[in-house]
């Protein structure tokens, strides 16, 4: 589930309240009071550099997961890569800045504005001038009526995927001229900002036949910088090449090739040469610098700070399939390498190309050079994307309210942030929301409606819940086959990968975060000194020692029934930092006397059978952050709706947490055209979410990527919108702006 390139409106993926009266609301920002959106924590890395360092011609090849299924992103199937050719090829009104906000696009729009508002709002639209489809049709009044009859939900032959916003619209007319589009709405909106990104021509939404299945393979009229020359499944690429017709900065590249690549080959690919930016995970950079390392040359360099610091370079997580290798492996493999390398300086980027259709550079002039590992570099922010610990509030322990405030009560969030951040320098700061990130502008930390860290605290809330240490528990068939030897974590059944965390009385149980040694790491039952994920030396004591005070709670039980949660996790091989950030929340849980029952399940399943059907406790997975969090959180956060035949609609509210408060709050914020109303009223719903405890926001996702080193204008973009006339190769002797851009 990787985020690439979020759009300006992110697709929620389907792949990832009780309130309690006596929890404070903190209170928010009014008038003279600080923003409280701050800063993006991390800037763009994407090697800037002016238009005119940057050499016309050439061609990017740049990893994918997949050849979308479809190119209409208003589709169910509808992918990341699906975005990115968008983004490429299709007007867009706004795009999202540095700091996820939306701007006006003037390659297409002069203006916009909200020019009425009684009876009903009304939105006028000013092309630019220029703006024609790649036919040679100006853009116009005509595409957007087709996209919003296609988008309104009420023609069900249009197989659409969302239509929020779009049935909000009573109709739409020219303006005065030919430049202008006249939308009135039925209902007011103050997300406009997020229709029509994309537009699509009315050739593709002007009937449910071309909707449909017309622009699943081919976009055959488009309207951006570049256009879609083929979309070829059997030949694993999507070949963007660049659009004659366009009338804005000419792209600097002939053409972008999407080539989908597993991500346990891009390592091997980038270092032969084949690619020149792909997304990559920790277990990449150890190969690819232990490349460097056996080879001539110096290992691969990062553009955020050269430094031979284990908090330097390391990974981005994938969400549903965390990178294999943990990050402390990483940095540990990666400042030996710098430090073994010590006496090589990077060139820089001054690297010769030969042809630019084959190698992927511009004309250099001279001999060809085939690209080596070490023309390579890291590029890393934090995407548009958080991880969460979802709670299952359906059914078991944690339909009880207090009990999922137990459980966020317990975590230490700050430490989990910095166990995937810290070894990436990157700012491991926990997300203070679950509805924007740091520098949007609906963003507040409103984590205080919840509470900090407090074990006793999560201690009373299970004692008031019932739950309460010792006692009677009936022993169930799984506890029985798990083996005579508790405490241990082995896995009690190999084939199905579960095991339990905080199976014996906690005396045994390793702290908190770090793992237990082995039988033959402990000689004579005494303490051998081991250090480990940033451990320190003497930290473990042979098994039988008596725990010291603050180490783990006995089992809590609570009608004959230990308190146990099923952590559901993906076990592909991208998935190690999921697990890492799951292992150190089992053992945070085990200090209060909460066992888990780790079971991990293959990825395809993950979602379909587990997240999406209700069958798990807690989980991991992640969300793309949007700038229009009134309209695209709604259904994240929205209270299940019982249907006629008995079932429950969820939408996308995994947890089955919500209340009737916070969806009223949603709807307020949405009908209001007062922008500062409107941030106020989802940030009080986000503090009730908060307080509600159905999910619990941990850390932004980091973004990783290796580029080419002379390569410009593309790499981490984090929370923006890749601006793709701009990526090209530097001109021989020119050189990007070093390390991330601000923010």
């Amino acid at each position: 589930m990787s985020h690439d390139g979020v759009g300006l409106r992110a697709v929620m993926r389907s792949v990832a309240f009780l309130t309690a009266g006596v929890l404070a609301v903190p209170a928010l920002g009014g008038c003279g009071s600080k923003d409280p959106a701050g800063r993006p924590l991390a800037g763009q890395d994407i090697a800037v550099a002016a238009r005119a360092q940057v050499a016309d011609g050439g061609t990017m090849r740049w990893a994918v997961d997949a050849v979308p299924e479809t190119l209409n992103t208003f589709q169910a199937d509808a992918d990341a890569t699906t975005t990115r050719v968008a983004q490429a090829v299709l007007p867009s009104m706004y795009r999202l800045n540095a700091a996820g906000r939306p701007e006006i696009n003037s390659d297409y729009l002069e203006t916009a504005e909200v020019v009425d508002t009684e009876p009903r709002q009304v939105v006028l639209y000013k092309l630019n001038q220029q703006a024609v489809w790649s036919d040679g049709r100006e853009i116009g009044a005509a595409d957007f009526a087709a996209q919003w009859r296609a988008l309104s939900g009420k023609d069900s032959a249009y197989w659409t995927a969302r239509n929020a916003g779009y049935d909000r619209i009573e109709r739409i007319e020219r303006g005065s001229n030919d430049l202008e589009v006249k939308v009135t709405f039925a209902r007011t909106y103050a997300d406009w900002r997020s229709l029509f990104s994309p537009l699509y021509p009315k050739e593709v939404m002007g009937t449910p036949d071309t909707f449909n299945d017309g622009a699943r393979t081919k976009l055959k009229v488009t309207g951006g910088p570049f256009t879609v020359e083929k979309a070829d499944r059997k030949a694993h690429e999507v070949v963007l090449a660049r659009n004659p017709r366009w009338w804005g900065r000419p792209a600097k590249l002939n053409r972008i090739v999407l080539r989908a690549v597993p991500r346990e080959e891009r390592s091997a690919a980038l270092a032969a040469g084949t690619l020149d930016l792909a997304e990559i995970d920790p277990a990449d950079i150890r190969r690819i610098t232990l490349a460097s390392r056996s080879g001539a040359g110096s290992p691969l360099r990062s553009t955020a700070g050269a430094s031979a610091s284990p908090e330097d370079d390391s990974k981005a997580e994938s969400p549903s399939a965390d990178a294999s290798g943990s990050a402390d492996e990483t940095a540990a493999e990666e400042s030996a390498s710098a430090e073994e390398s010590a006496g090589g300086e990077d060139s820089g980027g001054d690297v010769e190309s030969g042809d630019p259709e084959a190698n992927g550079a511009p004309e250099a002039g001279g001999a060809q050079a085939a690209p080596t590992i070490q023309a390579l570099e890291i590029r890393k922010s934090l995407e548009a994307a958080f991880t969460q610990l979802a709670l299952n509030g359906s059914s078991g322990p944690l339909a009880d309210e207090r009990v999922r405030r137990a459980v966020a009560r317990a975590l230490d969030r700050k430490k989990l942030a910095e166990a995937v951040l810290k070894p990436l320098g990157l700012p491991a700061v926990p997300v203070g929301s679950h509805l924007a990130l740091s520098g949007q502008a609906a963003y507040a930390d409103n984590s205080g409606a919840l509470g900090d860290q407090d074990a006793e605290e999560a201690q009373a809330l299970l004692a008031d819940a019932g739950w309460v240490p010792g006692g009677p528990v009936e022993e169930t068939k799984k506890e029985k086959a798990a083996g005579p030897e508790k405490g241990t974590e082995k896995p009690a059944d190999e084939d199905d990968g579960t095991y339990i965390v905080g199976e014996d009385d906690g005396a045994n149980a390793d702290t908190a975060d770090n793992k237990a040694p082995t039988d033959a790491e402990l000689k004579d039952g005494k303490q051998q000194e081991i250090q480990q994920g940033g451990g320190v030396p003497g930290a473990y004591a042979p098994r039988g020692t008596a725990a010291p005070a603050g180490a783990p709670s006995r089992p809590l039980a609570k009608d004959g029934k230990l308190l146990t949660l099923r952590f559901v996790l993906p076990s592909g091989p991208g998935s190690s930092s999921l697990h890492t950030v799951a292992d150190r929340i089992s053992r945070m849980l085990v200090r209060i006397g909460i066992r888990t029952e780790m079971k991990k399940v293959p990825d395809e399943s993950y979602f379909k059978d587990h997240i999406a059907a209700g069958e798990f406790d807690l989980a991991l997975y992640s969300w793309p952050a949007s700038a229009f969090p009134a309209t695209d959180a709604r259904p994240v956060y929205a209270k299940p709706v019982p249907a006629a035949d008995g079932s429950v609609t969820v939408e996308q509210n995994y947890t089955r947490v919500g209340t009737d408060q916070v969806d009223q709050l949603f709807d307020q914020a949405v009908a209001t055209l007062d922008q500062e109303e409107s941030r106020d009223l989802v940030r009080k719903a986000d503090a009730r979410i908060w307080a509600a405890a159905g999910s619990i926001p941990l850390y932004q996702r980091p973004q990783l990527t290796a580029a080419r080193e002379n390569l410009a204008n593309a790499g981490a973009f984090g929370l923006a919108t890749p601006i793709y006339e701009d990526m090209g190769f530097l001109k021989k002797g020119a050189r990007a702006a070093a390390g991330p851009s601000p923010s």
